[in-house]
């Protein structure tokens, strides 16, 4: 990796030449304010980049062709080793961390509990020589605001009839899910709506026998769909329905076939337009909601819909993929009873979650 200083006036001015230059996928070495020799303070930022982007961005396409000879060659790792150790030298003079030890220590914090550097860094970069980044409890309190700014909710919209379907990985409880919901909406709401409930889910053993028995019990009308144009039909058989709820087969992010069925159903002609709902669990790993996000987002997703609320008690790698991924929550999930174990989603409850896991760090 080869360091290289950015200057300007402040310090998201200096952030924006290193992304300009670069691209987003940079990494921040530090971040502070040094006075210059005309006495006025300047905002230095330091990134880092692969040595072979550096030298494409630096000296052109042809610092990487294969003709290079040897002694061009050994020149520019000359270069780029040099600027590397007058960069470290630097940074051991200036003698603070990245943003110095109370910033540092609180994004350490935050980090341990699941939120991404680079969001964090986006959010304190703006911040370096306020008197916010000096005090802790104020820094804290200012990234929980942000916190609070940056989730989305979908608000409960009962005023016209909508088809949703819920999608997600295997095992995350989408079929509850579903039967949560159409208990809400045909019993528990200001009036009783008319609902139906469609099965697409063909793989899992005991799938339409499951969503069969939660629908008589609850006296719904019920489906099982094997083909688009079956199911394109049967969502025409039932427009006078004021909620169409449909469950598919959870997938893993790499099964490509079971992929390439539901964008068929999600694709299917018919009048409404079908809200897709992606059901994650609050147990999401950080390793996985990448691929996760990645994959489903083809489905062009309106909502996320979080299920096991009552599985785990450390919610930052799930607040995370909130705050990177930019979706909309629209219904938590938070136990196995169904109906009751289903709350509409609001910000101040999964932050209330988070905010008891960051006191215990």
């Amino acid at each position: 990796m080869i360091n290289e200083t950015f200057v300007a006036s402040d310090p998201k001015s200096a952030y924006e030449q290193a992304v300009e230059k670069y691209g987003t996928d940079i990494k921040i070495v530090s971040a502070k304010q040094v006075k210059y020799n005309d006495d006025e303070l300047r905002s230095e930022v330091v990134i880092a980049v692969p040595k072979a982007l550096f030298m494409e961005r630096s000296f052109g396409a042809q610092a990487l062709l294969p003709e290079v000879n040897g002694e061009e060659e050994g020149l520019l790792n000359e270069i780029g080793d040099l600027k590397t150790q007058l960069d470290e030298m630097r940074d051991g003079l200036l003698q603070q961390g990245r943003f110095g030890a109370v910033a540092d220590d609180v994004k350490k914090r935050f980090m341990k509990k699941g939120i991404a550097e680079r969001w964090l860094d986006s959010i304190l970069i703006p911040l370096i020589g306020t008197p916010v980044m000096e005090d802790a409890q104020l820094l804290v309190s200012y990234l929980l605001e942000e916190i609070d700014e940056t989730l989305k909710i979908k608000e409960e919209d009962m005023e016209s009839s909508k088809i949703m379907m819920l999608v997600g990985p295997t095992g995350v409880g989408k079929t509850t899910t579903i039967a949560k919901l159409a208990a809400r909406y045909a019993y528990l709401l200001d009036r009783p709506y008319r609902v139906a409930l469609i099965n697409l889910d063909s793989y899992k053993v005991g799938a339409i026998e499951q969503l069969a028995h939660y629908a008589d019990i609850m006296q719904i009308e019920h489906y099982s769909i094997a083909s688009a144009e079956a199911f394109q039909e049967k969502i025409e058989d039932l427009a006078s329905y004021d909620v169409i709820l449909v469950d598919t087969a959870g997938m893993s992010p790499y099964d490509t076939q079971k992929f390439i069925k539901t964008v068929e159903f999600v694709t299917t002609e018919i009048p409404k337009k079908i809200e897709v709902a992606l059901v994650l669990a609050a147990t999401v790993k950080y390793e996985d909601m990448e691929d996760i996000h990645e994959n489903f987002s083809f489905l062009n997703l309106d909502s996320v819909i979080i299920s096991k609320f009552d599985e785990t008690k450390h919610f930052g790698t799930l607040m995370n993929f909130m705050l990177l991924y930019d979706l909309p929550m629209s219904y938590f999930s938070t136990g196995q009873e169904v109906p009751d174990d289903l709350l509409v989603a609001s910000k101040e409850y999964l932050l209330e979650q988070f905010i008891g896991d960051v006191h215990e760090g």
